[in-house]
């Protein structure tokens, strides 16, 4: 497979790149920072360009790019982000808070909005895939700028493939959960009083957990980039939680649930009748 990974430079970017490069896929690697270093461990197979892709003119010019080499993508794999700021919603800087929107869902979107058509001439069924995270299924206090942009992560895969239903790629959101990357370091070293005595301690277990963790979110990335998960779309899969290797024993009835998706709960969902709405 020929892949296009954002965020290839370092956490679980750089171990899903690394991951794909022993498997023998060619990968092409997006990341603010330079990568010839790790490039020329991997000549031929990796290729890398220096972009923001929280900026839309960095992105097309970079798609460009692959164009010129490429004829069509395989996969694309959205793994750029970054927690940014950290305070209560009700005291956080502003402009920092945008920013780490802009970065975590932005660059999340302008990727799949370049290079969708690359992946849609791909000989075989075409396959996007994003990063969820802590935050998009229940509120995370102190994390709310991370929290609100993968939760629109979210909402934009399930757009994506309501708008598109016969096209020849499948779109998924992935909640990796709690691993040992950089970004847990940066929680563990805000301490509890910036992040949270709950939120501090989560990051210490996650640090002490071993390998096992980021091996589930690899195992679920490679299930999401084989013909095993052709059809399933649209959907939010927790690595280490969801029983992902089966899904594809029910796809047609995946087609027309709600399962693994964000949506609002009622008192009817829960078996109480709490009156009717107004006439």
């Amino acid at each position: 497979m020929r892949v296009v990974i954002t965020g290839s430079s370092s956490g679980l970017g750089r171990a899903v790149t690394s991951d794909l490069l022993a498997r023998g896929h060619e990968v092409w690697g997006w990341a603010r920072s330079d990568q010839s270093a790790f490039a020329d461990l991997h000549r031929g197979r990796f290729r890398h360009t220096q972009v923001n892709v929280g900026a839309w003119n960095e992105v097309q010019a970079a798609a460009a790019v692959i164009a010129a080499e490429w004829p069509s993508v395989d996969a694309l794999i959205c793994a750029a982000g970054s927690i940014g700021e950290v305070a209560p919603a009700l005291e956080a800087d502003p402009v920092r808070w945008a920013e780490t929107v802009d970065v975590n869902l932005n660059g999340t979107f302008h990727p799949i909005r370049a290079l969708h058509g690359h992946v849609r001439s791909s000989s075989h069924r075409g396959k996007i895939v994003c990063f969820s995270g802590g935050g998009a299924t229940q509120p995370r206090p102190r994390f709310s700028a991370y929290g609100v942009a993968k939760t629109a992560v979210v909402r934009l895969v399930e757009t994506i493939a309501a708008e598109n239903p016969a096209a020849a790629f499948d779109i998924n959101a992935v909640a990796p959960g709690a691993i040992a990357t950089p970004m847990l370091d940066e929680v563990i070293a805000l301490g509890p009083e910036r992040a949270g005595a709950a939120e501090y301690a989560a990051a210490l277990r996650a640090k002490t957990a071993g390998s096992a963790p980021a091996e589930r979110a690899l195992a679920l990335l490679r299930w999401l980039l084989s013909a095993e998960s052709d059809g399933i779309t649209g959907r939010l899969l927790s690595a280490p939680w969801d029983p992902w290797p089966t899904l594809g024993q029910h796809t047609a009835d995946l087609a027309t649930s709600d399962c693994f998706t964000l949506r609002r709960i009622t008192p009817a969902d829960r078996g109480r009748d709490w009156g009717a709405p107004p006439a």
